[in-house]
């Protein structure tokens, strides 16, 4: 069953020694969850209060999405499983890359509880390396520019994350012509 599942990998201590933070695993999965949203890790604000996305970057997230919080937080409609589930801890340039150990111990265990599965959102190049393995393109932005390449199950997406601005910026065809695909492949994965 997928609730017991979920129980193990919520008390999962795996790589405590090297979180500077302590594990507090965050995802969100039900059995008939329609869109699969995998991101790289937590950051200090999703780990302090348990909820994922629970940041501005979950704001940009959803208003990409085209949805509302009450939608997104609806594990039937959307299933929230990060390439790794606890905060890394920082590192030069931002949060360190999440944890290896995660995406190989439990990503396909849930998955093959998660039988309505219809898309898959890839955010940032952790996931769309660990999901597209040879397919993904020479780079994030490639990837991405290269989403039609991986429709209708998968969308790759930049992180939406403040610090990704300048990519937005140098890359208007992003929110031009994909935003607007990936709202409509949305609307109609869960209506």
């Amino acid at each position: 069953m997928l609730e017991d599942l979920l129980s193990e990998v919520r008390h999962c201590t795996v790589c405590e020694p090297h979180l500077p933070l302590g594990a507090r695993p965050v995802l969100s999965a039900h059995p008939k969850s329609k869109i699969l949203v995998v991101g790289q890790a937590p950051g200090t604000k999703v780990h302090a209060s348990g909820i994922p996305w629970n940041d501005q970057s979950g704001r940009t997230l959803r208003k990409w999405l085209g949805v509302s919080d009450e939608e997104f937080y609806t594990p039937e409609k959307f299933a929230i499983v990060p390439m790794g589930f606890c905060y890394p801890g920082k590192g030069k340039s931002g949060d360190l890359p999440p944890r290896k150990e995660c995406a190989p111990l439990w990503h396909a265990a849930l998955l093959e509880r998660m039988s309505e599965l219809q898309l898959t959102l890839l955010i940032g190049q952790y996931a769309q390396k660990y999901y597209l393995k040879g397919h993904a393109k020479k780079n994030l932005t490639e990837t991405v520019r290269s989403f039609e390449d991986y429709q209708p199950d998968c969308i790759p997406l930049p992180h939406p994350s403040p610090r990704n601005r300048f990519w937005l910026k140098k890359n208007p065809w992003f929110e031009e012509i994909l935003i607007p695909q990936l709202q409509y492949r949305v609307k109609k994965v869960l209506y």
